[in-house]
């Protein structure tokens, strides 16, 4: 009749289960990533009114647009910047990141906090 599963099928199973599912996130976050800007583009950002007198960017790649950012980054709310120039600050390291090959271009607080930016 049926022959029973051996305790060694049983592990191979559960690790041809747990590597497949592995490449499967892996291929879900590689699909996540930004497409590739040359180190030559045409990257710009362009200042934006976000919500209570408050401001954000969004970064161009020449005409096309690349992040919108109306908040303040790797913050919870939806706050954002109290000024032009520190929404500026933080567009321009992101154009920094992207120009380095950043993929998600991550702006941390710690960044924020010594451009002097935020103050928390």
């Amino acid at each position: 009749m049926f022959s029973p599963i051996t305790n060694t099928k049983r592990k191979l199973m559960r690790f041809l289960f747990y590597l497949f599912l592995s490449l499967l996130v892996c291929n879900c976050v590689h699909a996540q990533k930004l497409p590739d800007v040359s180190k030559h583009s045409k990257l710009n950002y362009k200042i934006i009114q976000s919500d209570h007198s408050t401001w954000g960017y969004d970064i161009y790649d020449d005409t096309k647009l690349f992040v919108h950012q109306p908040t303040i980054p790797a913050l919870p709310g939806n706050k954002g910047f109290d000024t032009k120039q520190a929404a500026e600050k933080v567009a321009k390291k992101v154009i920094e990141k992207i120009r380095k090959g950043e993929s998600p271009p991550t702006v941390t607080i710690y960044e924020m906090k010594q451009m002097g930016v935020i103050s928390q």
